[in-house]
């Protein structure tokens, strides 16, 4: 895990993570399978220049998808809320 854009896959943008970011300023992102809360911790730091105060992970089930007879299955993934230290912000989550 020596990359931290192989780490950190990319934000999640939703309600939910928007309501999450006005209300307590935690940021959502999908990260890799294998990574783990230090790594995750320190690539944030590393590509947004901000002071990371906690890190909560969870993995998304797959789900199981079909489209007529066809069947098969979306991946699983990744899920860290970062939690910044207080004046600290990402640009992404801001517009």
């Amino acid at each position: 895990m020596a990359d931290a854009h192989r780490t950190i896959v990319a934000p999640v943008v939703t309600e939910k993570s928007s309501a999450a970011y006005a209300a307590r300023k935690e940021y959502a992102f999908r990260v890799d399978l294998g990574a783990s809360k230090p790594q995750i911790k320190a690539a944030i730091e590393s590509l947004f220049k901000v002071t990371v105060t906690d890190v909560r992970t969870l993995v998304v089930r797959s789900k199981r998808r079909s489209q007529g007879r066809y069947v098969g299955r979306r991946p699983s993934w990744k899920k860290a809320i970062v939690t910044l230290k207080e004046g600290d912000a990402i640009e992404v989550f801001e517009g």
